[in-house]
Order: C-alpha cells, then structure tokens, then sequence
C-alpha cells in the first residue's frame, strides 16, 4: 500500500518528545501531590514547600512548571469542575432525552456521589474560596464552570423542547430577573449559555441548583452526620421530588446509580 501523502493543512501530529513527557508527568505529579495535601489536611489549602518536600525537590525547582500557587490552583479548579461535569453528563445520559424527570434525578445523584467521594476537590470549586487564591477574571475556571453546570441547564431545555416543562410552582419572578436576562443575553455573557428562557424558568433553574447544592454542602461538610445514612438517603430522594416538581421537571422515580450505596 502507498504511503499517504499529507494534505495541506492536515499534517500528522508530532509525537510528544522525551523531555515533553517528562515535563508533562512531572506536571501531573504536582497536582496529585498537591490533592494528596488537601485530602491529608481537609483542607483546600496547600504550600509549594510541602509539595516540594513529599516529591523530593526543592521549591524553587516547582517554579519551572507553575508560574506560582494561584496558577496550580487554577489548574486544580479546571480539572475539578471537568471531573464534575463528565460525571452528572456520563449519568444523565444512562436516562432518555424523553424522561426528563429521570434525567434531572441522574445528575442530581451523581453530583450528591462526587461531592461525598471527592470532599476536598468539591470543597475547591464549590466551597469557601482558598484564602490568597485569586481566579483569573473570565479565564479556564469561567469557561470550566460554564461547562459543569451547563448539565443541569440542558435538562430545562430538553424538558421545554418535549413540550414536558410545567409553569414552575413558584413563578412570581422579581423584575430584575428580566433586566438581568435581557442585559446579560444582549451583551452574549450569560454564565448559563442557550437561547433565551422566561425569567420563571431562570429563577426555577437556579432554585432547582440552589436546593441540591444546600443538601450536598450540608452532607459533604458533615452537618447531616447525625443522621443514619439510610434516613440522609430518603430525604435526599424526596428532596430531589421536591424540586423537580416546584421548578415544573415531571416528578422523576426513585433512582439509584451504581456507587450510590
């Protein structure tokens, strides 16, 4: 057989280099050690010398492959709301596009088990902000978390597009949510992308997040403790009713995914 000849403007990729490589492995490396710290520490905080000391360098020697702490943190906070947003879609789309219900209880589920199973990284994106740590100004951990959330917004779509999205219970939306739609939607910087949507189903989407954020804080920060983990489970279920009801999702069935036991 001939060998191809390369077209213009479609050359092979180069295969990463040793030296590539090794950066990138040494890069990867950093990051764990520095989750290491954080899970060791319950703590979203970290020091350069301490990751440094448990990888056998010199902290100066860090500064080679992250500009500074900020810069690691960013790329900890990327990965995080990646991880995040590939596990509630890999979830939601076990369900039909027709069951919006189902769909809404998918990734509420897998945002409940990733936050329990994954308290620091949930804690980095979604908790207190790190002490010192400035995020860059409409950078990756914009676009990230745009990306991430962007799995709950679908489900009001898909559910409006079926003609299966209800009025929501509570749609007595205050006039600045319309200003804020109609500036934000003109100006094309929305935090939730998509075509426009009634400033009802804005408030009913941002209700719906807001209400299974609460309890997935209280869990993961160990406030609901003193409850067994079977009553924490059954109120999680009603909780998830609760709200796809009151933001006009069809009511979905109870729903267990594989690792939530």
């Amino acid at each position: 057989m001939a060998d191809e000849i390369p077209q213009p403007g479609h050359e092979p990729e180069r295969p990463p280099s040793r030296r590539e490589r090794a950066r990138a492995a040494t890069i990867e490396e950093i990051k764990q050690t520095a989750l290491r710290l954080m899970r060791e520490q319950g703590t979203t905080d970290f020091r350069f010398s301490d990751i440094a000391r448990l990888m056998g360098m010199t902290a100066p020697a860090l500064y080679r492959y992250f500009a500074d702490r900020d810069e690691l943190l960013t790329e900890l906070i990327v990965d995080a709301y990646n991880d995040l947003g590939e596990a509630v879609a890999e979830a939601r789309d076990q369900i039909p596009v027709d069951d919006p219900g189902g769909r809404f209880a998918a990734v509420a589920h897998s945002y409940r088990r990733w936050a329990r199973e994954e308290p620091q990284r949930f804690a980095l994106i979604l908790g207190m902000p790190v002490p010192g740590y400035h995020a860059p100004e409409e950078g990756p951990t914009t676009e990230a978390a745009r990306r991430a959330m962007a799995q709950l917004k679908s489900l009001f779509y898909e559910a409006t597009q079926a003609g299966l999205l209800r009025r929501p219970m509570l749609a007595d939306d205050d006039a600045s949510i319309a200003r804020m739609l109609a500036e934000h939607h003109e100006a094309k910087d929305l935090p939730i992308d998509g075509p426009p949507v009634a400033p009802e189903t804005f408030q009913a989407m941002l209700h719906c997040w807001a209400s299974l954020h609460g309890f997935t804080c209280l869990e993961s920060y160990g406030h609901l403790d003193w409850m067994p983990g079977e009553l924490r489970d059954a109120i999680f279920e009603s909780s998830i009713r609760l709200i796809a009801k009151v933001a006009g999702l069809p009511e979905p069935g109870l729903l267990t995914l594989p690792g939530d036991d």
